[in-house]
């Protein structure tokens, strides 16, 4: 009878911890839904004073260029130019700054080193910097709406409302950006996955359905083919199961654990595992590339006619050989510059000293720690190079055989990577309440026994 009522009361136990379990991770599926869903009405809400279907005019006049491609990546909010319109751009880029500058920067460093109270504060400094780029770009943004026209010479904003309608728009715009970076802090710290990627990966979902509705139309209205049509499409799918294969892909380092004697017990040598992946630096790379990449696109296409307009125009909007060479080579640094400033071969090594792992066939301490290092740098020089080639060939692609539609490089790798990455997080988190809830219902087991 005893230990049928013990039985009973595990089984009891167990239920409730798979209940308790459920209602987390519902939870914070929720939250973070439902804050994504805050930030699409906000796609929606438009800044006062601009004519929405010159807008809408001008930047389908622009399709097939870099330019679209923002657009499509800010869930249309950018050709609505709505409240949200800056999206998280300006917090990556500030992060990169003082990510730059953690490494570069003797006293960032040093707060860095402090722990938990430098990182708030290096996060409080990236926030300011964020309000600051947020004002520069809504001001660039705003003038350059304002002297703007479409092709029929409608214009955008009515000229004569001037720096009153300027300083009006970048204060909505500041305002807005702030919003979207408390949004994704708030999706990172009470929800599930990255709250600045899923917001991303929200906005080029949302734009997905417009752009293929647009690729059949103009498709419909060229000479293009069925059979082009399909090889595009195949195209898509196979550069899809190529990136899910290159994100899942990893090295496996054994690592083995000597005999050690714990109480009255002695273990023999175990084994595991540590995975290095191919792209450890996931999605941020093409994030920050296409955040600074940003810059020279959004002040070339509002400058007056000129020389440097058609230069910026031709090389930049239009995916010239310089966008593509300045974009790749800042993929492949912010790849070796994300996993250098993640990825510390000399503390795992000293933990697996420490814990008495090894590798088999090297020396524990600086020799592994030189091991670790040089398997890295070889992932990462192929995982920055894949990195690289997935972002830019598209575009080539685009301006080779002229497909009317963009989505791929980027849009693609973001919408991949975030999916996997925000999938093991949920993972993580299910493991973790059921090892929480497996030791809780030991300790009752055991309290109870002694009872």
């Amino acid at each position: 009878m005893a230990r049928r009522d013990r039985k009973r009361s595990n089984q009891g136990d167990g239920g409730i911890a798979k209940i308790s379990e459920s209602n987390t991770l519902w939870k914070k599926l929720g939250f973070t839904l439902a804050f994504i869903a805050i930030y699409r009405v906000g796609v929606y809400i438009g800044v006062p004073g601009v004519n929405t279907e010159a807008l809408r005019s001008f930047f389908q006049s622009q399709t097939g260029n870099i330019f679209s491609t923002f657009n499509i990546m800010s869930g249309n909010a950018l050709e609505r130019m709505s409240v949200v319109a800056l999206g998280v751009m300006p917090y990556i880029s500030a992060s990169i700054i003082f990510q730059l500058l953690t490494v570069m920067w003797g006293p960032l460093a040093q707060l860095q080193k402090e722990g938990e109270s430098g990182r708030r504060k290096i996060t409080q400094y990236t926030r300011y910097s964020t309000i600051a780029l947020a004002i520069v770009q809504g001001v660039m943004i705003s003038y350059g709406f304002l002297s703007q026209t479409t092709g029929s010479a409608e214009p955008i904003v009515d000229a004569s409302r001037g720096i009153g309608w300027i300083m009006l728009s970048t204060l909505t715009l500041t305002a807005g950006a702030a919003f979207v970076m408390w949004l994704g802090e708030q999706i990172t710290d009470r929800g599930v996955g990255n709250g600045i990627s899923l917001i991303i990966f929200a906005s080029i979902i949302a734009a997905l359905p417009s752009a293929l509705m647009n690729t059949f139309q103009q498709s419909g209205q060229s000479d293009m083919q069925l059979a082009q049509l399909l090889m595009i499409g195949a195209i898509v799918i196979i550069v899809t199961a190529g990136v899910v294969f290159m994100e899942q892909a990893a090295r496996q380092i054994r690592i083995e654990y000597a005999k050690r004697q714990v109480g009255n017990k002695l273990y023999g040598v175990q084994s595991s595992h540590l995975p290095m992946r191919i792209n450890a630096a996931g999605v941020i790379p093409p994030i920050f590339a296409s955040s600074l990449m940003q810059f020279p696109i959004t002040a070339g296409a509002f400058m007056p006619e000129g020389a440097l307009k058609d230069f910026i125009s031709t090389q930049f909007l239009g995916g010239g050989w310089l966008y593509n060479l300045l974009y790749g080579v800042m993929v492949i640094f912010f790849a070796f510059f994300y996993v250098q400033i993640t990825f510390k071969p000399d503390d795992i090594a000293e933990n697996l000293r420490k814990q008495g792992g090894f590798v088999p066939g090297i020396r524990p301490g600086a020799k592994t720690a030189e091991f670790l290092h040089k398997i890295s740098y070889r992932l990462t020089c192929l995982g920055s190079i894949y990195l690289a080639v997935i972002c830019i060939l598209p575009i080539i692609l685009m301006n080779r055989i002229n497909i009317p539609f963009y989505f791929g490089g980027t849009s693609l790798l973001i919408v991949v990577g975030v999916a996997l990455d925000t999938f093991r997080q949920i993972e993580a988190q299910r493991q973790s309440v059921k090892y929480e809830s497996f030791l809780n219902a030991k300790k009752k087991t055991r309290s109870r026994g002694r009872s």
